[in-house]
């Protein structure tokens, strides 16, 4: 909104010589590290009296995880506040309204991946954590096939009119709609003696498709990785760093060019979004760091995995992604494993408890060595998976 303010005086402010203090705003870059800073601002400031807010409305978590029960830790959770991830999801709206350019599609797409997961998860914690006060028999929580419908209709919505995006950016054989697999070059380079693989296109029914999967898929990974004080945003916030520079890369035609990797427009806004993101995860750190003071809850995780899905799709990293978010898809792996195997084998397990961290947990690491031992581990692929850009 910002952004497009200053777009529209442009032409007055060089009349008037007013220019040269705001036209860093030109600069997507600039504005992506503005949004991420505005972002943390945001979280920083308004965390106590949202923390205070939530403590007065009794917004508490129960505190009652397998491992934590199994440990004795319940008690020491019992009554911290959730639904933090409001600050998350304020945040981002707050710093991406502002300084993206709100008329760009993809831009528009973006804030209703953020609008519809932060809702989507809100309903669900307003519900577990009102179940008591209704009653018995009250639901606790969404089920899990409301939530998936709700993602995957997201990823239906957002899909198709990123799909017609691309149409209208570059038309049929648009590279926002190539098929980016690992090692693949997508442009001729003067320095390679190998020519550029023949591209395969996605059609709307497949991207669509993708974009589903990633959707759905990542922001289940990183709700069912917020277990531990700080786990998620942390991890989290490395990989939206990460996103952030191949959104970079991605909307500047000469770097995409220089990389052999997709060359899509507008998706350099991303960037933008990517930068409240990471900065509104490194903010709710602050909070959410052991001992935490508050808990995301699904509010948060739900839209934090959503942007990472959905930015990942338009800019066509999607494998690159994957291995950036190799933590969560861990994590998720272990339950879908857990749960498989011990119905499989009527009542065996793989793991000491699901997801993975609290199997370390039970197998004598202290809660902050796994929290900041996976940190670790979610940082080394981030620059591992930003190193293969170069393995073409």
């Amino acid at each position: 909104m910002l952004y497009v303010i200053f777009d529209h005086l442009r032409s007055w402010l060089m009349e008037h010589n007013a220019y040269w203090p705001l036209g860093v705003l030109d600069q997507v870059q600039f504005r992506a590290l503005a949004a991420l800073l505005l972002a943390f601002a945001v979280v920083l400031t308004l965390g106590k009296p949202t923390i205070r807010l939530l403590t007065r409305l009794k917004i508490g978590d129960s505190g009652l995880t397998d491992a934590e029960a199994l440990r004795g830790h319940a008690a020491s959770r019992r009554n911290v506040p959730t639904m933090g991830g409001v600050l998350i999801a304020l945040a981002i709206l707050i710093s991406f309204l502002l300084l993206a350019d709100i008329r760009e599609p993809y831009v528009q797409l973006g804030l209703l991946v953020v609008l519809w997961l932060s809702l989507l998860g809100g309903a669900d914690d307003y519900l577990k954590l009102t179940a008591a006060q209704r009653g018995a028999g009250s639901r606790q929580g969404l089920y899990a096939w409301e939530k998936l419908i709700f993602q995957l209709g997201l990823g239906l919505v957002v899909g198709l009119f990123a799909y017609r995006a691309g149409l209208l950016e570059s038309g049929a054989d648009s590279l926002a709609h190539v098929l980016n697999i690992p090692f693949q070059k997508t442009y001729e380079s003067a320095q390679s003696p190998f020519p550029a693989q023949s591209l395969i296109y996605l059609s709307t029914a497949a991207y669509i498709v993708v974009m589903m999967l990633m959707v759905a898929g990542l922001s289940n990974a990183v709700n069912i990785t917020d277990g531990m004080d700080g786990l998620a945003s942390g991890c989290a916030a490395s990989v939206m760093l990460g996103l952030l520079v191949l959104a970079l890369i991605a909307g500047a035609e000469s770097w995409a060019h220089a990389l052999l990797v997709p060359y899509i427009p507008p998706a350099d806004e991303l960037a933008v979004l990517l930068g409240a993101a990471a900065g509104a995860c490194l903010g709710f750190l602050w909070w959410n760091c052991a001992p935490a003071s508050v808990f995301m809850g699904d509010t948060g995780s739900l839209c934090i995995g959503g942007v990472i899905g959905y930015s990942a799709v338009v800019i066509r990293q999607e494998v690159v992604a994957l291995l950036m978010c190799g933590v969560f898809i861990a994590e998720i792996a272990s339950v879908v494993m857990q749960v498989g195997y011990f119905k499989a084998t009527k009542g065996k397990r793989i793991f000491r408890c699901a997801p993975f961290h609290h199997h370390l947990h039970l197998g004598g690491w202290q809660e902050q060595q796994v929290v900041a031992r996976l940190w670790i581990v979610g940082g080394l692929l981030v620059v591992i998976a930003l190193a293969t850009l170069k393995l073409r």
